[in-house]
């Protein structure tokens, strides 16, 4: 298992959090085995022993999403064991993934989204413009969690009004930046001046905490959990993903070509970007039904 996570931190440049999902799964999958039918190489498993363990996470009535992960980190590592000789045929070929409906993303409506960033009131010191550049920033682009954590100052370019953001597979994307977003970056590089100096910090991250060091994870969720609390209070609409999916789906109802949307971001194929269709057909149907004569 060690050999494949290095595999997919190194080769593959998988996030961290990514990584730890594998390895949680491959974990989760090993004791199954050793509890089950007391095998402690999960190179030796067959497909009906996969497919066992399919079953029971099935039978626990666990999320068909969850299930289908696991799946597809059991598709990836035996193809690792094949490919590196630790297995002689590759079990998973014969196992079939539970269906699953879709679901269609979380998003804040754009009025009170607009509303709060362009309204409220953040305090006027450091910490308040980096909580507002965050929610900015994440809504006026549409990256993920990990890439605001991976800007640094080099990558935003301000007379250019673009930054370059750093994604899956370090993959590297240059996203426009509209003009509000700039006046509050240079909002937040003053006040971060003024409380940690300027210095040479070309290369050191864009955001950061109250003591100067680099943002994490759980400050960003807790920041927008925290702003969006105030104009929803459905669980699934206050994290960071629905800025995200916000992003998208307002571009859309604006008329935005689906190719550029996919290109904001950094999908590989459009197949993931067309989920936020979804909304264009309900718009569409509603127009429909107002403006012609027979509907």
């Amino acid at each position: 298992m060690e050999a494949f996570i290095d595999f997919l931190r190194f080769e593959r440049r998988y996030s961290p959090h990514t990584i730890l999902s594998y390895r949680t799964d491959l974990e989760q999958f090993g004791q199954y085995l050793q509890a089950t039918f007391a095998l402690s190489d999960a190179a030796a498993a067959d497909h009906t022993l996969i497919r066992s363990w399919i079953v029971s996470l099935m039978e626990q009535q666990r999320d068909p999403r969850t299930v289908n992960r696991k799946i597809a980190c059991l598709r990836s590592y035996y193809k690792f064991l094949l490919r590196t000789g630790r297995v002689a045929r590759n079990p998973m070929l014969r196992i079939q993934p539970p269906k699953m409906s879709k679901k269609l993303p979380d998003f804040v409506p754009e009025e009170p989204l607009n509303g709060l960033l362009n309204t409220f009131e953040f305090t006027d010191d450091f910490a308040g413009r980096r909580d507002q550049l965050i929610l900015e920033m994440l809504y006026g682009t549409g990256i993920r969690l990990s890439e605001l954590i991976g800007i640094r100052h080099d990558d935003v370019s301000l007379p250019a009004r673009t930054v370059r953001v750093t994604g899956k597979g370090n993959k590297q994307r240059i996203v426009p930046l509209n003009p509000s977003l700039l006046l509050v970056i240079e909002q937040y590089l003053s006040y971060k001046a003024g409380e940690f100096g300027s210095g040479d910090n070309a290369g050191g991250p864009l955001l950061v905490t109250d003591k100067g060091q680099a943002l994490y994870p759980q400050l960003v969720y807790r920041t927008v959990k925290h702003y969006l609390g105030l104009i929803t209070s459905a669980p699934g609409q206050q994290h960071p993903h629905v800025l995200r999916h916000s992003f998208a789906t307002h571009l859309l109802g604006k008329g935005a070509d689906l190719n550029a949307i996919k290109e904001l971001l950094g999908h590989a194929n459009l197949a993931a970007t067309q989920v936020y269709t979804h909304l264009s057909i309900d718009k569409l149907k509603a127009v429909f039904e107002k403006a012609h004569p027979k509907a």
